[in-house]
This record gives structure tokens, C-alpha cells and sequence, in this order.
């Protein structure tokens, strides 16, 4: 889930996009493909200081402006940019079919494209090997962003997973397709009949949630979440690493995860990575949980000198790398943006931004490829505040505000 930035509309001091970390496809934007370990500037884009929203997936970036427009760059090999071919591109592009067509949102996948337009339609590109693209009998690809006919209400939240995704419809209903959860649940609930949604190509109801009204869906690599109006967060799929808080090895529809894990406040915003999850509660706390072996719970966890290697066919072994347990960060409390990649993250706290977690392709932007356990500042970005972070895989964007020039 990406927040919109809340200063950036404040003042006119110029802002710009910084871009680092994986760059193998162009998905930093930069005009070539080598992985960068500081945040660099994107001089040639257009006018920043009104980028709305950042997303990213396996190896492309997405951009919405607040003039509804959509920027796109990285790997295409799917038609994932939604430009009408597949070739790379290193630079951001305006996404020309959906000029005149409003951008509210936009969600990646590893190879697809969600796009939630502004009169809540829901449009989709890219790979459709696994019925990710909601379009049952459409081609194995889509090179252009086409509608999602079957979600016929309007809808107010987007998400995209490894290879299945999401939306919540503005009465509060949440719907998912693409088979992505449906080989692990097959895995780990031997002998059990899966729940139609979880092999559905075309826009399924999820069961379970009709006593709540979801205002957020977000996805990880095999498993789902959807926030609610009442601040009860639900969540579902494989538990392989902790990341639902449950015992079970896999959660087939939606289980509330208790308020008690939230020391009984309120969850008013979640994000997720590829296995694991955050969540801000009313008071502006923030909790993660879920896989922890790159430090992207930002917190060492108690059990770490037991670890040993998952044996075979135990889903949850008792000395693990992971953390199922929602425990709060004392120093990212009242972070004003979060942004999860899969299996690192970035924060604005204070309007300064910080970073944690996988670092092997220097997305954590601290000039070294050394895994960071705990969020620290990015120092390159501290003369520049933050506005806005958006994270893929493996790469990392963000919006700040220049430092003034003396006049």
C-alpha cells in the first residue's frame, strides 16, 4: 500500500525522484542497466513534484503523477509496461494508451501490472501465465492495458503478489484471481479441497469477510491481506515464514489476526513484502512480522543463535529465521511512508528516509552490498527530505524535497 505524500502539496520547493539498488532490466530509470548503490537523481523526468505514487515489481517501475498520468521503465519481457511491445526501457515513458484515462493507483507483480483507474475501473498488462491478469481466456500476455470486465463495481484498492492479485471494491468486498497461492496450498493441505478463489483466472469473491468492510488489499509472494474499515487486519495463504501470525501452515480463507498483537490498537495501514508484513496502528506505531534471515523486520530476533536449516516437510520448524509474532519498532514510530520491496524496505520518519533489510544489490542505498539488521538513515538523502518511497524487488525509489539553493 502506498500513502500519498502529504508535504509535497505544502510547499513549492522543488522536488526530484532518486532511484538505487537492482537495475539489471533499467528499472531504476537511469538510462542503463547497472545496479547502483547510492540514490541517484533522475534528471529527465517529468515535473517530480507531482508524483502521487511510487510501485515497483520484479524488474519494472511504475509512477503515477497527480495529473493521472502513468510513468513506466525496467523489464518488459511480458509487456508488463503496458507500451504495446516488449522491449526494455531504461528511462521512464509515459504510458501513451492511457493518455485521457486518469491514474489512481498502480500495483506490480513480478512480470504484470494492476492499474486502478480514477472512476475506480480496474485495468491490467503483462504476464497471464498463471491468470494474474484477470482476463480467464486471454492470451498467455497483454502488451496494452486491458479492462478487467468482470470487476463490475467500482473499486478503491489495488494489489499485485508474485503471481495473483487483489482488489476491494468501494462497499468494502475483496476480490482476488491468479493461481498463486494455489500450489502451496495444495503442498501444505494435503487431501484438502482448495477454496474456489485460490485457483480462480477471473476476479473471485474472497469468503470470510463478509462481517468486515476492507478499505486496503496487499499481497506478498503466496499470501494476502485486506485491512478493514474497524482497523482489524485479515490475512490468508502460506504461513511458510511466520508471515500471518498463525500455527497453520497455510490460512485457505481469511483469519483475523487478534487486536492483542497489536498491544488492542487499531491497524490503520499495512504493507507487505515478498514474506513478510508491516503494519501502523493508530497511534502511529509500527509493527513487522513475518521472514526476518535479510533483517527485514528491522530487529534481532531472540531465538537467533538457534537457527538451524528447515527440515524437510516440517512447515514450521521451532528454531527458524523468521518471526510470527507482530512486535513493534520503537524507531520508526510515526513514520509518515512505508514502502515494502521483497525483502527490504523503506521509511519516512521525520522526513528523513530510512532503509532496511536485503541489501545485495545495494537497494538499501548505503554504498556497500551488506545486508542492513536494523532501519538506519539513507546518509546520501539527508540533506533531502522525503515525500514519497515506492520499492520493487530489488530497488528503491523515492520522492524529496531539494535542499533550498541560497539565494
Amino acid at each position: 500500500m502506498e500513502l500519498e505524500p502529504s508535504s509535497s502539496d505544502a510547499t513549492s520547493a522543488p522536488a526530484a525522484l532518486f532511484a538505487w539498488g537492482a537495475n539489471s532490466y533499467g528499472q531504476l530509470g537511469l538510462g542503463h542497466k547497472e545496479d547502483v548503490f547510492l540514490p541517484q537523481q533522475l534528471n529527465d523526468f517529468c515535473k517530480p513534484v507531482c508524483v502521487r505514487r511510487i510501485a515497483g515489481g520484479g524488474g519494472h517501475s511504475a509512477v503515477v503523477t497527480d495529473g493521472g498520468s502513468l510513468f513506466v521503465c525496467g523489464l518488459n519481457k511480458d509487456g508488463q509496461l503496458g507500451l504495446g511491445h516488449t522491449e526494455d526501457v531504461l528511462y521512464f515513458t509515459p504510458c501513451k494508451s492511457l493518455i485521457g484515462c486518469p491514474i489512481q493507483q498502480v500495483a506490480c507483480g513480478w512480470d504484470f501490472t494492476i492499474i486502478l483507474t480514477e472512476n475506480g475501473q480496474v485495468l491490467s498488462c503483462g504476464s497471464n501465465s498463471f491468470g494474474q491478469l484477470g482476463v480467464p481466456h486471454g492470451p498467455g500476455r497483454c502488451v496494452v492495458p486491458q479492462a478487467i470486465e468482470l470487476l463490475r463495481e467500482e473499486v478503491v484498492s489495488i494489489a499485485a503478489g508474485l503471481r495473483h492479485a487483489l482488489a476491494a471494491t468501494a462497499s468494502g468486498i475483496v476480490f482476488q484471481w491468479g493461481t498463486g497461492l494455489a500450489s502451496s496450498g495444495r503442498r501444505l493441505c494435503p487431501g484438502q479441497t482448495l477454496p474456489l478463489f485460490l485457483t480462480a483466472k477471473e476476479p473471485s469473491r474472497v469468503p470470510g469477510l463478509e462481517n468486515s468492510k476492507a478499505i486496503c488489499v496487499v499481497a506478498g509472494s503466496d499470501h494476502s491481506a485486506s485491512l478493514a474499515d474497524s482497523g482489524e487486519l485479515y490475512v490468508w495463504g502460506s504461513n511458510k515464514r511466520g508471515q500471518l501470525a498463525s500455527q497453520a501452515a497455510f490460512l485457505p480463507v481469511p483469519q483475523k489476526i487478534e487486536a492483542h498483537c497489536f498491544q488492542n490498537e487499531k491497524v490503520t495501514a499495512v504493507w507487505s513484502g515478498w514474506t513478510h508484513l508491516v503494519a501502523q496502528t493508530e497511534t502511529g506505531k509500527v509493527f513487522t512480522w513475518g521472514r526476518a534471515d535479510y533483517g527485514q523486520l528491522g530487529r534481532k530476533l531472540e531465538s537467533e543463535e538457534g537457527w538451524r536449516p528447515e527440515k524437510q516437510g516440517s512447515p514450521l520448524p521451532c528454531s527458524r529465521p523468521w518471526e510470527s509474532t507482530p512486535s513493534s519498532l520503537h524507531c520508526l514510530t510515526g513514520a509518515t511512508e512505508i514502502s515494502c520491496g521483497s525483502e527490504h524496505n523503506l521509511a519516512v520518519i521525520g522526513g528523513a528516509c530510512y532503509s532496511w533489510g536485503w541489501n545485495e544489490h545495494g537497494m538499501c542505498g548505503d554504498g556497500s552490498e551488506a545486508d542492513v539488521q536494523a532501519p538506519k538513515p539513507v546518509q546520501a538523502l539527508q540533506s533531502s527530505p522525503g515525500l514519497l518511497v515506492g520499492c520493487g524487488a530489488g530497488h528503491s525509489l523515492a520522492l524529496c524535497q531539494l535542499p533550498a539553493l541560497p539565494s
